[in-house]
């Protein structure tokens, strides 16, 4: 349930509430705004009357949250989440590059692609070094040797670095090289990962499952933020339909969706959704309209060589100039880069 204080009520009125909640065996989540503090209160409400809320000093209402995910509900946080890493800022009415290679193939190749995107505009570095490859004979990554590449490459360009996780052996490894660690599509609901990231105490970037629901990727998310960790930024990938042109179908209305739904920040990522070079940037122009906070796209300095994903990975010119094309479009929905 949401507690919403006064816009008058003081710091002693809203530590009581918080305290009685706690006696309550709930768990609160402050939320401060502009002019009123909301109370997130996580629990086993059954035998609850709100009503001995309700009349203590400096309680304006109590409401019942009916979505199954409360911590990533805007009903307990009603204004936007902003994660802050480093100088970057994912969320609000700013928007964040995400790009890179999708695997960590070397160390002068990453720097090389890390200083050419970042020139172009780009201020986060990704790059995998654990990969989940449909066949066991593909390119799996370079390990925590990739790590340290992509770290380094990222700090050489003064951008924040992202790479994903796939299992909870490695998040220690991540947790020192990477400033974001990133949950694949397949490990969407992989619950035990995200219990473990939950203890962590830097962003996750969460991506949707190939034929997950939108509710099932805030539940997802709902599983890390209820571990303490609310850093948490969601990303459309595409989802699985009938369609076979592309490798995934972009859902671009779960962008505006989600908006409603969650104060979470979420990014598009064109680059798996359509799995196609020369579809990637449509998207991706389509995604800022839409009212993504971001973008992930892939580039490769030779996409033909990479080693994994090439297709869909941009050449260094095509990125320089969609990054151009953006610019208009961030300017006509309000947003800036």
């Amino acid at each position: 349930m949401v507690v919403v204080m006064a816009g008058n009520a003081s710091e002693e009125s809203t530590a009581n509430v918080i305290g009685k909640l706690t006696e309550m065996n709930f768990d609160v989540h402050r939320s401060t705004g502009v002019n009123q503090t909301v109370l997130g209160a996580v629990g086993d409400k059954r035998g609850l009357d709100p009503r001995l809320i309700e009349v203590m000093p400096g309680v304006q209402k109590v409401v019942r949250v009916s979505e199954p995910y409360k911590l990533a509900s805007r009903t307990v946080q009603p204004e936007d989440t902003v994660i802050k890493v480093k100088d970057v800022s994912i969320g609000g009415d700013k928007l964040v590059m995400m790009a890179g290679p999708c695997s960590v193939e070397g160390r002068d190749e990453i720097r090389e692609i890390a200083a050419t995107i970042a020139r172009a505009g780009a201020s986060v570095l990704r790059g995998g070094a654990y990969k989940p490859r449909t066949s066991p004979y593909s390119f799996q990554g370079l390990g925590e040797e990739g790590l340290k590449y992509l770290s380094e490459a990222a700090t050489e360009n003064g951008m924040v670095s992202v790479s994903e996780v796939m299992e909870s052996g490695q998040i220690p490894a991540l947790l020192e090289h990477v400033d974001i660690l990133q949950v694949g599509a397949r490990n969407m609901q992989n619950f035990s990962l995200l219990r473990e990231l939950g203890k962590v105490r830097k962003p996750v970037l969460l991506k949707r499952g190939l034929s997950a629901t939108i509710e099932e990727l805030l539940m997802a998310a709902e599983y890390i933020m209820a571990g303490g960790n609310f850093e948490v930024i969601l990303c459309e990938r595409g989802i699985r339909t009938f369609e076979k042109y592309t490798r995934n179908t972009l859902d671009l209305s779960a962008i505006p969706v989600v908006k409603k739904l969650s104060h979470l920040p979420i990014i598009a990522d064109p680059s798996h959704a359509t799995g196609r070079r020369d579809k990637v940037a449509p998207m991706a122009r389509a995604s800022i309209a839409a009212g993504t906070d971001g973008l992930m796209i892939e580039v490769h300095q030779q996409p033909e060589m990479a080693m994994s994903d090439g297709p869909q990975s941009l050449y260094p010119e095509q990125f320089q100039k969609l990054m151009g094309e953006l610019e208009i479009i961030a300017q006509a929905v309000g947003k800036k880069w």
